[in-house]
């Protein structure tokens, strides 16, 4: 297989320390990931680098990283399909900087880790279920990774401290189209104001990035169709 060279640029920053990038050469062959050429130097070249990973194929959404500008998971971005002879390597944005690749997500879950809120919900699938006519396979509500890709390449994220984000509102979302055991009033009502659904540019930014085709822009949109409908329902007596 054959192998190259390429530069990677990188992000770095320890507390104290002003913010700079610093640039390795590392070799690469058609399979080599983002994710595991940056391990490459953390190895065999400088082992200060920090950076966050797990499962290394696109299911805990922990490598989350901005990748030559564009918010992707560093463990299925091959290097040598970017195409550029140098790949810059910088942490999510609209989060606080923990260390060089690494962000505090601990601001991410705490926009909707609530009992009326959940991130995570019980699957109510099973297998011997039929599938009902017209469809092909059962889509899961839950299939969000909590990457935090979306909020890093939202604008509003980045210009309001209150915005709820993509992420949450998909999640509230789910709740509206399956509530289960939670309250989609209680969703609705999370969402109904100037820091929800209504401050959304429509950009679609959070879309484009998204690792699990979760489409958090379409789910903001419902939800302000939603809403919609229920202020008409509310103003013309036809209920809630």
């Amino acid at each position: 297989m054959a192998e190259r060279k390429v530069e990677l640029k990188v992000f770095r920053y320890k507390q104290g320390q002003t913010p700079h990038y610093d640039t390795y050469n590392v070799t690469v062959d058609e399979n080599t990931t983002v994710l595991v050429a940056l391990q490459d130097v953390r190895r065999d070249q400088d082992t200060s680098l920090i950076l966050r990973h797990s499962c290394h194929h696109a299911s805990c959404g922990t490598c989350g990283m901005r990748i030559n500008g564009q918010e992707q998971l560093a463990c299925v971005v091959k290097v040598l399909e970017l195409g550029t002879p140098t790949v810059v390597v910088e942490p999510l944005q609209n989060a606080p900087l923990i260390s060089d690749l690494v962000v505090d997500m601990a601001p991410f879950y705490d926009r909707y880790n609530t009992p009326e809120m959940p991130y995570i919900r019980a699957s109510e699938f099973w297998p011997k279920t039929d599938l009902p006519d017209g469809i092909a396979q059962y889509t899961r509500y839950e299939n969000c990774l909590e990457c935090g890709l979306c909020v890093s390449a939202c604008p509003v994220a980045g210009t309001d401290s209150e915005y709820l984000g993509p992420a949450a509102m998909a999640a509230a979302a789910r709740v509206v189209a399956e509530p289960r055991d939670s309250d989609p009033e209680f969703a609705l009502n999370w969402v109904d104001n100037e820091h929800g659904c209504w401050r959304c540019h429509v950009a679609y930014e959070c879309t484009e990035v998204c690792p699990s085709d979760v489409n958090p822009g379409e789910a903001i949109m419902s939800l302000r169709g939603a809403l919609t409908r229920r202020k008409f329902r509310r103003v013309f007596g036809l209920g809630k």
